[in-house]
């Protein structure tokens, strides 16, 4: 019979041996992306979490500090690039969706301003969502519930009077409705609606098609099948450089997240013509395309599962620290985009 004083040292022992590879293997890790180019992993951040531009960063914190007006100018650029204005609203919705205080300062000094009342409606939207949670309905608790459906309702409100104050041409008080479309549970025929109203407008939006997606998926109000007559859709009526083909990698992954036993498609004929669509499309994109990043995301990904991970490094490489794609997703995106990125960097090497 072992003796209990032996047990212990040895269990330790194990633990710090355990420890001490793992210490290694991160190292090793760590090396491997600097002579790939990479960033570190310690500087990895998510997509849309920091302003990349100076502009934004500066008006994000003169926000917080409780001046709006930084923000009132940055958030009215975009020369009617709707998709990029739209993207541009991300972290101030964010930031409001927790502290307030300088947005409510604005709308009281410029009531009638359209970017106000956009930013409202998505900080209300985020807020209802934060009180919900990301996790499958069965595990939402009444209160959460109904903490979440009373938010929304506010959101909802909020959204008209976006729409009422939006000006000519603008699509983006619309399109921060299919948040609170899919949350409501909007009946096909009312989504169509909605969404008439926003590719009137901008029939190419980026930050839309992305949600509308959602609202398609089998997870939300639609099936695989309507998730992939959108994607196929949007696609054929677009011009080069749009990167809506990545939504069909977007619905591929959908598919498969609920179904493992289709991930054999990864290696299909019509992935793989899938993934060199996006690849083109990609190349012929805008560097500054509000969608590029999550772009990229996409495609090292799926160039990974569709065999090809060395093709994906350079891709990795273009997304600096933002980490972007299905990897967001996961419990420690950080851990997962990190696996990804040695994976391909070893393959290229």
């Amino acid at each position: 019979m072992s003796h209990p004083f032996v047990i212990v040292p040895l269990v330790i022992l194990l633990v710090r041996l355990g420890l001490w590879l793992n210490k290694r293997r991160k190292a090793s890790r760590g090396l491997e992306a600097a002579a790939a180019g990479l960033v570190p992993r310690a500087e990895l951040v998510e997509v849309g979490d920091e302003p990349t531009d100076p502009a934004a960063r500066a008006a994000l914190d003169a926000a917080k500090a409780g001046d709006w007006r930084p923000a009132a100018a940055h958030l009215s650029g975009g020369d009617g690039d709707w998709s990029t204005r739209y993207s541009r609203m991300g972290p101030f919705s964010g930031l409001a969706a927790t502290d307030d205080g300088w947005l409510r300062t604005w709308r009281e000094e410029q009531p009638d301003n359209p970017q106000a009342a956009q930013v409202h409606t998505e900080a209300l939207v985020k807020r209802a969502w934060q009180i919900r949670t990301a996790k499958y309905a069965s595990q939402v608790t009444r209160e959460q519930a109904m903490g979440f459906h009373q938010v929304l309702q506010e959101a909802e409100e909020m959204s008209y009077e976006a729409v009422r104050l939006a000006p000519a041409g603008d699509p983006n008080a619309w399109v921060a409705q299919q948040s609170i479309a899919m949350g409501q549970g909007w009946s096909h025929e009312r989504y169509r609606a909605l969404w008439a109203e926003i590719v009137a407008r901008e029939p190419h939006h980026i930050g839309a098609h992305t949600s509308a997606l959602q609202y398609w998926c089998e997870k939300w109000l639609g099936s695989n099948e309507l998730m992939h007559e959108f994607a196929d859709r949007a696609i054929a009526g677009a011009p080069a450089g749009s990167l809506l083909t990545a939504l069909k990698l977007r619905a591929y992954w959908e598919q498969i997240l609920r179904d493992r036993s289709a991930s054999s498609l990864y290696r299909s004929p019509a992935y793989t013509a899938a993934v060199d669509a996006a690849l083109l499309d990609l190349a012929a994109a805008d560097p500054a395309h509000p969608g590029i990043v999550a772009a990229r995301g996409w495609i090292a990904h799926a160039l990974i599962e569709n065999g090809r991970p060395a093709q994906a490094l350079d891709l990795f490489r273009g997304m600096g620290r933002e980490i972007a794609g299905p990897w967001l997703y996961y419990g420690n995106p950080a851990a997962v985009f990190d696996s990804a990125r040695t994976k391909a960097a070893r393959a290229a090497a």
